[in-house]
C-alpha cells in the first residue's frame, strides 16, 4: 500500500513539476522615439519619464526574470539637456535604466555616425543593427543580434535601421555608412537565429508610414519566422499591436507617452499566444509608484549643468504656434511659415523653405527661452543659400506633396512664394500654379533660395537640392529664429500660401 501511495505521489509531483516548468510568460517592455524626452512631464506634460519607466521595468524583472526591455531607436538625440553634450549625458541614464538592447533610429546619427559609435561603446547593453555597414564593405558598425537566455528559453533579437537614415539625418552625418536592404538582412538573421532560438524578435526602426519604402508591415509580409517586431520611426501608437501572418508588430507612439508591453506565452519551448498593450503613466505607476532614485540623481546633475544656459530668455512670442507632428508633416502651418520667413529675412533670398520634420514641438506664447527654441529646432542646423532654377523649384514642390495624404517630414512650408496642388493626381504631376513674389514661376529663370543644411545636402530625398550652386552660409536655426522674433516679430505668418485643390481621405493609421 505504502509503495503504491508513494509511487502515485511521485508521479503527481512529476506532472505538477513539469507543468510549472512548462508554463512560461515572456514579457517584452518596449519604447521607441523617445527623442531624449527623459524627464517626467516632457513634451507638454505627456512624457512618463525614464526614471518612472525604469522603476516599473526593474520591479517586473525582479518578479519575473523572463522580462526584457527593448528600445527601437531615435533615443540619444532630441532635447537640449542631451544635445548640448552630443549625446554623452544620456549614456549613464540609459545604463542605469536597465535597457537590454536597442537599435538605431535615423536621428541617433544626428551627431554623426562616429559619435554614435562612441556612445554605443559606452553603453552597457548592445546596440543592434544588422543592416548598417561601413560604406563599400560588409563590416557592421554595430552588433547584428544578441541571444538572451531566460529560464531556459532562448530569445534571439536582431536589429534593423531604416534605409531612410541616409537622408533623414543630414546626409553629411552618414557619408561613411551604408544602409542595406532590411528585408534581405532579416532573412539572413532568421536563418541564423531560428534554429537556435525559441523566440525570434526583430528590433527595428522602420515604421508604418505609407511614404516609407521599407516598413515593419512589409518586413512581416516578406519574411517568415519573426515572432515579434518591436518597431519605431513613424511615432505610431499600436494599442493592441498589428498582426501580419504569424508576426505581431508593436510600437508605443513616441516621447514616452506610453510604455509598450508585449506578452508571449510559451508551453515548453512552443509559443501558444501573443498579445500587446500600451501602458500610460498611471499604469506604469501602478507597477511601482516610486521612480528610480539612482537614475533621478544622475539626471539632476545634468539638469543643474544645463539649466542656466537653457533658461535664458532670448525672444518673445505673441501666440502659441503648433508644431504637432501630423499637422506640420501634411499641411502648411503657422510655425512653418514663420520659420521660413525668418530664413528668407536673414538670407535676403527670393524664396525660403522649411520642412515639417524640422519642427519638433510648439512655439510657446510669452517669453521664449533658449530651451524652447532648441526643443523646436534640436538638430543644430545652419542656413545655407543657393541658386535654383524655376524648373528645379517645381520639381522640389512636387516632391513636397508627392506622398500626401501620408505623413512626410519633407512636406515644405514656403516663404516668398505660393502654390496649389491636386492630391488626386499621380505623384510628380500634382503641382499647378506657382507664384514667386506674386509673379508666375519662370522655369528658365534662376532664383535664390534659403534652406537648412539638411535639405541642401539632399535630406528627405531632395536630390534636386543637393547640387545647387551655393551662394552663402548663415547662422544656426535657433539664433536666426530668435533674432527674427526680436527684430521683426510675428507678422503675416497665417496660412494661405499652399492651396490643396481637392481633398482626399486620410488613412486611419495617420
Amino acid at each position: 500500500m505504502f509503495k503504491k501511495f508513494f509511487g502515485a505521489l511521485i508521479v503527481s509531483l512529476m506532472i505538477f513539476g513539469s507543468t510549472i516548468c512548462a508554463a512560461a510568460e515572456l514579457v517584452i517592455f518596449h519604447t521607441n522615439d523617445m527623442h531624449s524626452r527623459i524627464q517626467k512631464g516632457d513634451d507638454g506634460g505627456n512624457s512618463i519619464g525614464l526614471a518612472e519607466i525604469s522603476a516599473a521595468v526593474k520591479t517586473t524583472k525582479k518578479n519575473n526574470p523572463m522580462t526584457l526591455w527593448l528600445d527601437a531607436g531615435d533615443t540619444v538625440h532630441g532635447m537640449p539637456i542631451i544635445n548640448l553634450s552630443d549625446g554623452k549625458n544620456i549614456v549613464p541614464l540609459l545604463n542605469e535604466a536597465g535597457i537590454d538592447a536597442m537599435t538605431t533610429g535615423n536621428h541617433d546619427y544626428n551627431y554623426g555616425s562616429k559619435q554614435l559609435e562612441k556612445l554605443a561603446k559606452s553603453l552597457k547593453f548592445p546596440v543592434l543593427a544588422a543592416n548598417v555597414v561601413r560604406k563599400g564593405t560588409d563590416k557592421n558598425l554595430f552588433k547584428s543580434y544578441k541571444i538572451f537566455t531566460r529560464n531556459g528559453i532562448k530569445i534571439g533579437v536582431f536589429g534593423l535601421a531604416t534605409p531612410e537614415t541616409a537622408y533623414k539625418t543630414s546626409p553629411v552625418n552618414v557619408t561613411t555608412v551604408d544602409f542595406l536592404n532590411p528585408v534581405d538582412k532579416a532573412r539572413e538573421m532568421i536563418k541564423i537565429l531560428r534554429p537556435k532560438c525559441d523566440v525570434v524578435i526583430a528590433l527595428v526602426h522602420l515604421g508604418v508610414d505609407a511614404s516609407s519604402e521599407f516598413t515593419s508591415e512589409r518586413l512581416a509580409r516578406e519574411t517568415d519566422g519573426i515572432d515579434l517586431i518591436v518597431d519605431g520611426h513613424s511615432h505610431t501608437a499600436l494599442y493592441e499591436g498589428t498582426r501580419i501572418k504569424d508576426t505581431l508588430i508593436v510600437q508605443s507612439g513616441c516621447y514616452e507617452h506610453f510604455l509598450g508591453r508585449a506578452t508571449i506565452e510559451l508551453d515548453g519551448n512552443k509559443i501558444i499566444s501573443k498579445k500587446a498593450e500600451l501602458l500610460d503613466a498611471d499604469a506604469v505607476k501602478s507597477i511601482n509608484p516610486t521612480p528610480d532614485e539612482k537614475l533621478l540623481a544622475k539626471l539632476d546633475v545634468f539638469k543643474k549643468e544645463t539649466d542656466k544656459i537653457l533658461d535664458e530668455v532670448v525672444a518673445h512670442s505673441d501666440k502659441r504656434l503648433s508644431g504637432e507632428r501630423l499637422l506640420v508633416r501634411r499641411n502648411e502651418s503657422e510655425l512653418g511659415n514663420l520659420t521660413a520667413d525668418a530664413y528668407r529675412w536673414a538670407a535676403k533670398t527670393d524664396i525660403a523653405i522649411c520642412g515639417g520634420g524640422d519642427l519638433r514641438t510648439d512655439l510657446p506664447e510669452g517669453d521664449v527661452t533658449r530651451r524652447d527654441i532648441l526643443a523646436i529646432f534640436p538638430f543644430g542646423n545652419t542656413i545655407q543659400t543657393a541658386e535654383i532654377s524655376g524648373a528645379q523649384i517645381r520639381e522640389m514642390l512636387e516632391h513636397s506633396v508627392e506622398f500626401y495624404p501620408a505623413s512626410f517630414g519633407g512636406f515644405l512650408n514656403v516663404s516668398g512664394m505660393t502654390f496649389s496642388y491636386d492630391p488626386s493626381k499621380p505623384p510628380k504631376h500634382r503641382v499647378e500654379e506657382i507664384l514667386v513674389n506674386g509673379q508666375p514661376l519662370d522655369e528658365n529663370k534662376i532664383y535664390t533660395i534659403a534652406m537648412n543644411d539638411f535639405l541642401s545636402s539632399g535630406g528627405d530625398d531632395y536630390t534636386m537640392l543637393a547640387n545647387l550652386k551655393p551662394v552663402g552660409n548663415f547662422g544656426s536655426y535657433e539664433d536666426i529664429f530668435a533674432k527674427y522674433l526680436n527684430e521683426v516679430g510675428m507678422k503675416n505668418y497665417e496660412i494661405g500660401r499652399i492651396t490643396r485643390l481637392v481633398e482626399v481621405p486620410i488613412p486611419d493609421a495617420q
